[in-house]
């Protein structure tokens, strides 16, 4: 009756962690992937004329190659982007990010980051002046440009000049990877005095298609007053009204990122700037900035630099810019708090991958690190496993004497181990020490792009992506739109539940049959519980799993147990 009793039990808090944990998950730990600027008017911001967001954009959407072919451009050509800059507006807003594919798939196009006012989705960066320059170019105006073509080593200037004789320039350049460099110069041929304040600004019409999570910032970000803002998202935008969030700041950047890739405005130097993240009234995003203003004299120039950031999150490459001058710009990649032991293992795991060339393999080495590392502790852990179980006829006959008095048996089991020098939780020191290294694991597969898109063996072809042979895979494929996701259970999945089983079977049981009979239902809960996970964690747990069971079977050999010897004796 009792066994029946602690079955239901077990059975009953199974199932609310397993139903629990598919809403804590979604919340905090979300799954693998799927398959302007301002002006200071009377102490107060407000947003310069020129700086309007892209869901200003005409309401008859055009097909982007229509869009694309309706106004004069520069095309944009590096070993790492390829698009266009339109001269109408002078707004870079036609980007392909070469290096990174949609899909999985040998011939899918690469990602687009940017796309022009009046296409779907459309995003785009821009630059201009406030001021009391006579007639100042805005989104209407047609730039004239030095050369078709920019490219790395081969900057384009931007040019026009207003009725007064004034002339606006904007000298761009680009590297190999995904840095613009815009220096914005004003040249005064008038014959009065003229006040400017330059300006830059990022527009997109729609929120990011990933999701922003507990774990993954997407959406508004800025670095400023050196120290990241994780804190804004699109919900905060929405709210705060068409003021948005403003900021003053002595340099920095801000944009807006998705999982893997960004665009971020970082004036150049640590002037004093005025910047503002917010929502227009017709549903588009914006961030923007606006420097000093500075007053030009007849016959004068006066310029002001600032990069564009626009590409793929790729750490090296962030590290580089930010070595460079761009303050904080790897904090783009939200390694959250532990960020001082993730990038380490990261990196780490980049250079086994570069050592062996392939991901999957480079995870399997870095588990046999962290369990070669963690071996001393294991043989501590297996000594205690051996105590433990040489006390169990004097933990039987505590049981049989106290069989009515379940509180005073745990008091004398407690004083039989401080009496034996034995610590029964000694066999879950090497189980916390992983959790950070499987923590770690987690984040690199969710937020590096690096790891997008990279293969294992066989049928994985994406270690940040969920086990593709799975239920809930044959499930899409028969149109079962009414299968549960948290039953989807995958290859890699039912191999980590197999090896914890065998991994348990390996260790001495519980005295308690409730959790014995939990401990003998969590690795087929743990299953799905982990199948919607990345496969590169769940290739970790199983490797670790086979370490761990290899390494028990040895130590058994080395000390000439039997693994008979595991098993309790029950009252």
């Amino acid at each position: 009756m009792n066994d029946s009793k602690n079955m239901i039990l077990a059975v009953a808090i199974s199932a609310l962690i397993l139903l629990g944990w598919t809403w804590a998950s979604n919340r905090y730990f979300p799954p693998a992937n799927p398959l302007a600027s301002t002006k200071v008017v009377d102490g107060k911001q407000q947003p310069l004329p020129q700086a309007q967001p892209a869901a200003n954009a005409p309401k008859a959407l055009q097909s982007r190659a229509t869009v694309l072919g309706a106004t004069p451009r520069v095309r944009i050509e590096t070993p790492s982007l390829q698009g266009s800059l339109n001269l109408k507006g002078a707004q870079i807003d036609d980007l392909l990010l070469l290096k990174q594919r949609q899909t999985i798939d040998k011939n899918s196009p690469p990602v687009r980051l940017l796309s022009p006012l009046g296409a779907p989705g459309a995003y785009f960066a821009s630059f201009g002046w406030s001021g009391t320059a006579g007639e100042l170019p805005g989104a209407d105006t047609v730039w004239t440009a030095s050369a078709p073509v920019l490219s790395p080593g081969k900057p384009v200037t931007l040019s026009w000049t207003n009725a007064a004789g004034v002339r606006f320039e904007q000298l761009i350049s680009i590297d190999d990877n995904y840095l613009f460099t815009v220096k914005q110069r004003v040249v005064n041929g008038s014959a009065a005095p003229v006040a400017v304040r330059p300006f830059g600004l990022i527009s997109r019409a729609t929120k990011s298609a990933d999701p922003d999570s507990w774990t993954v910032q997407v959406g508004p970000m800025a670095f400023l007053n050196d120290k990241a803002n994780y804190k804004i998202d699109w919900k905060t935008l929405d709210q705060a009204g068409p003021g948005g969030e403003q900021f003053t700041s002595n340099g920095g950047w801000l944009g807006f990122t998705d999982k893997y890739w960004l665009t971020a405005l970082a004036p150049v130097g640590n002037s004093a700037i005025s910047a503002s993240l917010r929502k227009s009234p017709s549903g588009g995003y914006q961030a923007d900035y606006a420097d000093a203003p500075v007053v030009v004299a007849p016959g004068q120039t006066v310029e002001q630099d600032v990069r564009l950031f626009a590409g793929a999150k790729e750490l090296d490459t962030l590290k580089s810019y930010e070595n460079a001058g761009i303050p904080g710009l790897t904090r783009a990649i939200d390694w959250g708090y532990f960020r001082w032991f993730m990038i380490p293992i990261f990196q780490l795991l980049v250079w086994l991958f570069h050592a062996v060339g392939n991901f999957g393999v480079a995870i399997i080495c870095l588990t046999l690190i962290v369990r070669g590392i963690m071996f001393p502790i294991a043989q501590k852990q297996f000594q205690s496993m051996a105590a433990m179980r040489k006390v169990q006829p004097k933990l039987k006959a505590v049981q049989e004497r106290f069989k009515d008095d379940k509180a005073r048996q745990q008091q004398e089991i407690l004083k039989l181990y401080q009496e034996e020098k034995i610590n029964p939780a000694a066999g879950c020191l090497p189980i916390l020490l992983q959790i950070p290294v499987f923590y770690a694991l987690y984040k690199v597969l969710m937020v590096s792009v690096e790891m997008r898109h990279q293969p294992f063996v066989g049928w994985i072809r994406d270690l940040s992506a969920p086990d593709p042979a799975s239920l809930l895979t044959l499930a899409h494929h028969m149109g079962w739109t009414w299968f549960p996701p948290f039953l989807g259970l995958s290859v890699l999945a039912f191999l980590l539940g197999v090896t914890m089983w065998l991994q348990f079977k390996l260790n001495p049981q519980q005295m308690d049959p409730t959790q014995q009979q939990i401990f003998a239902i969590m690795p087929w809960m743990m299953m799905f519980i982990m199948s919607p996970f990345a496969s590169g964690l769940q290739l970790y747990w199983v490797t670790s799993n086979v370490l761990t069971i290899l390494q028990q079977w040895w130590l058994y050999r080395r000390f000439g147990l039997h693994l008979s010897d595991t098993h309790p004796v029950h009252t």
